[in-house]
């Protein structure tokens, strides 16, 4: 009998899973639905926003002519030169400080400037040393290497023969 029971509660088990993935599937069907019925909407409000904009645009340019802003920048850039050579005008010295040589003043501006120049060659200051090692040297080993008498013969022949 719970043999029975349990072959019956897979069987339900297996269309429950069934029906679980045609559930699966269609709730995924649904979920492409409503994202392409957002992307349609989004899309058409685009579409409109753009031929508004085209259209106020036309309506905008309606009255203008390209002759009339080229005339209009001609006309602007005309005044700013006209106002610049104002200002010009107006910001020259008149007669006051003519008695100096410009040349005289460029020369001793450059001796100043070579002057500054110089202090701070000459201002260096002192350089930052390493710090003395406070520890004591290791004491020396007692054995060293010496060289043999017949290494010091070698060395004095060439010694010699290099001299």
């Amino acid at each position: 009998m719970g043999y029975l029971a349990a072959l019956q509660a897979l069987k339900r088990k297996k269309r429950y899973e069934g029906k679980l993935a045609q559930l699966d599937g269609t709730l995924s069907t649904i979920e492409f639905q409503r994202e392409a019925l957002e992307n349609a909407t989004t899309n058409t409000e685009v579409l409109k926003t753009m031929s508004d904009a085209a259209r106020a645009m036309k309506q905008a340019h309606q009255n203008m002519d390209i002759d009339k802003v080229d005339d209009l920048m001609s006309d602007i850039t005309e005044q700013q030169d006209i106002a610049q050579q104002i200002s010009d005008a107006i910001s020259k010295p008149v007669g006051f400080g003519d008695d100096v040589d410009e040349d005289e003043l460029l020369a001793e501006l450059e001796e100043l400037e070579q002057e500054d120049l110089d202090k701070e060659l000459l201002n260096v200051g002192e350089p930052e040393l390493p710090a003395v090692p406070s520890t004591h040297l290791p004491a020396v080993p007692a054995t060293t290497a010496t060289a043999t008498d017949e290494e010091k013969e070698q060395l004095e022949q060439l010694a010699a023969s290099l001299s």
